[in-house]
């Protein structure tokens, strides 16, 4: 009599998990429908735009591939031509290495087209053609994407080109922006605008900038010696250290001069 109800307690707990089971079983199978609907909903909403955008960015990746390896390439025949042409210059042949270049010194940007442009300015101004030469340093100094190291070295040389054609103001006005210390091409700079100051009758100016020219330990030292006797010339004392520069020059001093001078002073 005892084991019946533990009998039908065990067929109503079956019964129980079976249909437990069934209702979990319809609920995935729901969800899954569920989830399916969203997914074909959502791509018929969205899936073409999806498609495209990742169709559109294929062709851009691929249209960036291709530009950069065309660059490269452009590049590289750059820097063939340019090392051809400076080839042909070393070995002497300078009208073959000027026209080797005139189609890359012609081009836009920065880079080889910029050295090729000045090294045909070079042999330009050596073969006596000014006026080339000129446009050629010129197309540099306009040309806003060359470093500026050589804008500024083709500005000076074009105004050392085309000075005695221009006016005093428009030389300073052109190279007083280099002619400051401290600046790559001061004292060839400041030398011409120190003689353009002298054509306006301006020699304290002149002066002052031949003594800053002189005392320029950067400055080559034909500049140098030519600003120190201008200096002198002006009433500008431009020599720091005296001694120094007889060693510099070469020349061996008299013991007994310095003591004289010390003598005088006192």
């Amino acid at each position: 009599m005892a084991l019946t109800p533990k009998k039908k307690q065990s067929s109503d707990d079956k019964r129980s998990r079976q249909a437990n089971a069934e209702q979990e079983a319809l609920v995935r199978e729901v969800d899954e429908a569920v989830r399916q609907s969203d997914a074909e909903a959502f791509l018929e909403a969205w899936g073409k735009p999806l498609f495209g955008l990742l169709i559109a960015g294929l062709v851009a990746f691929g249209g960036y591939l291709y530009w950069d390896s065309r660059q490269e390439a452009e590049m590289e025949r750059d820097s063939e031509a340019l090392v051809g042409a400076l080839d042909q210059i070393q070995a002497g042949n300078l009208d073959s290495g000027f026209d080797r270049l005139e189609e890359l010194a012609g081009k836009d940007g920065a880079g080889a087209a910029v050295v090729a442009a000045m090294v045909r300015a070079g042999i330009a101004e050596q073969r006596g053609d000014t006026e080339v030469a000129a446009s050629l340093f010129q197309s540099v100094v306009e040309n806003e994407d060359a470093a500026p190291a050589f804008r500024d070295l083709a500005r000076l040389r074009g105004v050392a080109l085309n000075y005695d054609d221009m006016s005093s103001a428009e030389v300073i006005a052109a190279l007083k922006p280099l002619a400051v210390p401290g600046e790559p091409y001061f004292a060839s700079a400041g030398e011409l605008v120190a003689h353009a100051y002298l054509d306006q009758g301006q020699r304290a100016e002149a002066g002052a900038l031949f003594a800053e020219i002189a005392k320029d330990d950067n400055g080559p030292e034909s500049i140098r010696s030519r600003a120190r006797q201008m200096a002198g010339v002006l009433g500008v004392d431009a020599i720091e250290d005296v001694d120094a520069l007889l060693e510099e020059q070469g020349v061996e001093r008299d013991p007994a001069e310095g003591e004289n001078a010390a003598a005088t002073t006192e």
